[in-house]
């Protein structure tokens, strides 16, 4: 399994964002991480759509949208005609997680749903048939820095494994959000990841390029052959 790497623009820095996606993308990035938060659902509050669609323009990267917003089915359609490829939307924050999956799918992005935490795995239950990704969360979401929660390890494996049973043999892919370094990756990669969301482990360096590199290879040790 190749592990992909999103760097997430939440590290960045918000008032050199064009300059952030290009060494992203010079840098071998597979795709760019976009924290969307409301200052509700999470105490913090980022960017909207417009910068979204500006984002867009301005890469060949799949944008991968983070939706940490209380009830994202009242805005979802913004985001994904602002160009989101991939968009996850909370268990927690949301009483129709099938409804936002199908409307992501019918829009053609990659539908995913997030877990907190302490969100257990059985919060996806019943979507299993729905989704495209699931993004565990290796930190509380709100901020950019947070030390890694060394439990996320075994609930990656346990989402891989529930995925499996449910899918009947099939896989799903499996993003991890929060603390990812080249200290976790080759766990998180072993546990069954197949994409390392990684903000201060790229955006905190001088050498963005090296630190995907760097980041890649460790992920690289943990995947079976």
């Amino acid at each position: 399994m190749n592990v992909r790497i999103a760097p997430s623009l939440l590290s960045a820095d918000f008032a050199r964002l064009a300059e952030a996606l290009a060494r992203a993308q010079e840098g071998g990035a597979d795709l760019i991480h976009i924290d969307v938060m409301d200052g509700h659902f999470v105490p913090n509050l980022t960017i909207g759509a417009p910068v979204v669609a500006a984002l867009k323009r301005a890469t060949r990267l799949p944008l991968d949208v983070h939706l940490m917003i209380e009830r994202p089915e009242d805005s979802l359609s913004r985001y994904l005609e602002a160009g989101a490829d991939w968009v996850s939307v909370h268990v927690e924050a949301t009483r129709h997680l099938q409804r936002c999956l199908d409307a992501i799918r019918r829009a053609g992005a990659q539908a995913g749903a997030a877990l907190n935490p302490a969100t257990p795995t059985g919060a996806l239950a019943d979507s299993w048939n729905d989704l495209d990704f699931v993004l565990v969360m290796s930190v509380n979401p709100g901020w950019g820095g947070q030390a890694f929660l060394p439990h996320s390890v075994e609930k990656v494996r346990r989402v891989a494994q529930e995925a499996l049973e449910a899918r009947h043999g099939a896989a799903i892919t499996i993003e991890v959000d929060g603390g990812v370094d080249a200290d976790n990756a080759a766990d998180l990669a072993a546990a069954g990841a197949g994409v390392l969301v990684a903000g201060t482990a790229i955006y905190g360096k001088d050498d963005v390029k090296g630190a995907i590199a760097t980041l890649r290879a460790a992920a690289r040790g943990g995947v079976r052959a």
